[in-house]
């Protein structure tokens, strides 16, 4: 049931484009489907996807970047993103936002300056001007940054492939070093910028949820 204070009047802005950003293992997708679901609740029509992927030929491509087993240098990596970023933002983002509809993507631009640019190096203002071209501009209303320890993300990714047998991907199996870096770019990028909000991930996942809805409600108001 839609709780107090839900989001259930179209009247209250025009749709929003939320992204949620964070380490492997953050719980930023789990985060993300369980606030679709209470905003489809409160009536919102909304879209959503993920970065990489998210169209057809996006999924290509994520494959193509996560595969394990490929060696792919930091800037061809930068370019594979930006290439399904620019087909996701085309195809799917751009015409639902268009046509009124929220948008909740897992990963976008942000991921790009914390992975490629602190991660691998690539310089930022590389990468800004890549994500400009990608997205004709377009940035996310909210970024919404699970934020929790690289301890606890290799933990996890651990706990979750032995769990599912899943293969564990490139990204994933990316060295401890790798992942801090990332981590800190991701923090010292929301030190520069007041949209993307950081959560501790390591709160209940109720909890979470809460604090992005206080989040997103706010941000719709002031749109």
């Amino acid at each position: 049931m839609p709780g107090a204070g839900h989001l259930h009047e179209r009247s209250i802005g025009v749709a929003l484009f939320i992204t949620a950003e964070g380490i492997e293992g953050s719980g930023k997708s789990t985060l993300l489907t369980a606030l679709a679901e209470r905003l489809r609740d409160d009536g919102i029509d909304l879209v959503l996807s993920r970065e990489p992927g998210g169209t057809p030929a996006g999924e290509r491509i994520r494959t193509l970047a996560l595969e394990p087993e490929q060696a792919i240098a930091p800037l061809t990596e930068a370019l594979l993103m930006q290439a399904d970023r620019a087909q996701h933002v085309a195809h799917l983002i751009a015409p639902a936002l268009r046509a009124g509809r929220w948008v909740l993507c897992d990963r976008f631009t942000t991921a790009s300056f914390a992975y490629q640019g602190y991660g691998h190096g690539v310089p930022l203002d590389t990468l800004r001007t890549l994500a400009a071209i990608a997205t004709g501009g377009l940035e996310p209303d909210v970024v919404l940054l699970v934020d929790i320890p690289v301890e606890l993300s290799l933990e996890r990714v651990a706990a979750r492939a032995a769990s599912s047998g899943r293969v564990t991907d490139r990204m994933e199996r990316e060295e401890t070093a790798f992942h801090q870096r990332v981590r800190d770019g991701y923090l010292a990028l929301a030190r520069e910028n007041p949209k993307i909000r950081v959560l501790d991930g390591k709160r209940p996942a109720a909890t979470l949820l809460e604090d992005a809805l206080g989040i997103v409600r706010a941000a719709a108001k002031a749109k």
